[in-house]
């Protein structure tokens, strides 16, 4: 009796390992300043399609900040090549580190 009830959670276990979402990537995307409004809108629009969301807009570039999966990021960079699209990883950015 131990084994099956066993057996029956480690299937159950598989089949919710198996549906998890796709690893996500915290990252800006960012275009040139002649790129329309179009583009960002189709941009962030795949991304929220695809299980992503945005996570910050911004004013003074033409960019935004998101979580998206890996497989989506490479279509919107393609889709805004002829904008000089740019999809970095998203991070942390120091301007001074002390020395030991």
């Amino acid at each position: 009796m131990k084994f099956y009830i066993i057996s029956l959670l480690l299937a159950l276990f598989a089949v919710c390992a198996l549906g998890v979402a796709p690893p996500q990537r915290a990252v800006l995307v960012s275009y040139s300043n002649d790129t329309p409004d179009e583009i960002l809108e189709q941009a962030k629009k795949a991304i929220i399609d695809a299980g992503g969301f945005i996570t910050h807009e911004y004013k003074l570039i033409k960019g935004f900040a998101a979580n998206a999966p890996t497989k989506i990021l490479d279509s919107v960079q393609a889709w805004g090549s002829q904008y000089n699209a740019l999809v970095e990883e998203d991070q942390q950015v120091h301007a001074y580190t002390a020395r030991a």
